[in-house]
């Protein structure tokens, strides 16, 4: 599993259990309140280094996610499904991150858990990764 942004701050996780997601634990750092926060959050990324389970994108992952990020924008048909409505630039910009964690955790088999159902469903339509609602594992 990879905890989605929205989980670990609405659950106040202390620690993730399963994968760690660098582009997650990027998110937490950028809105963190001071430096103990930040203190914590590396020593999560280095324990997750550590224990091999810091997921971080590699440029395959990258690439494709400016792949899927494309297929939004123009609002292409998938192999999942119809054509969809295209997204805007500033939806396209809002969803890279989630689009990464999508395309890591989807590299390593992993499932996403995340609140963000919406938006995750989108990217499913050219993403095949597996996303779950934290309602079934907390």
């Amino acid at each position: 599993m990879v905890f989605d942004t929205d989980v670990v701050i609405r659950h106040r996780l202390s620690a993730v259990p399963g994968f760690v997601s660098a582009v997650v634990l990027q998110e937490l750092a950028a809105g963190a309140r001071d430096g103990a926060e930040l203190r914590r959050l590396g020593a999560i990324r280095m324990a997750a280094e550590t224990e091999g389970v810091l997921l971080t994108p590699d440029g395959e992952d990258w690439f494709q996610a400016g792949k899927v990020l494309n297929s939004l924008l123009r609002g292409l048909r998938s192999v999942r499904g119809p054509r969809s409505h295209a997204i805007d630039k500033g939806e396209q910009r809002r969803l890279v991150r989630d689009v990464l964690i999508a395309r890591s955790a989807r590299r390593v088999g992993a499932t996403v858990v995340s609140y963000n159902a919406r938006d995750f469903a989108k990217i499913q339509r050219f993403c095949n990764v597996q996303v779950m609602g934290p309602e079934y594992v907390l």
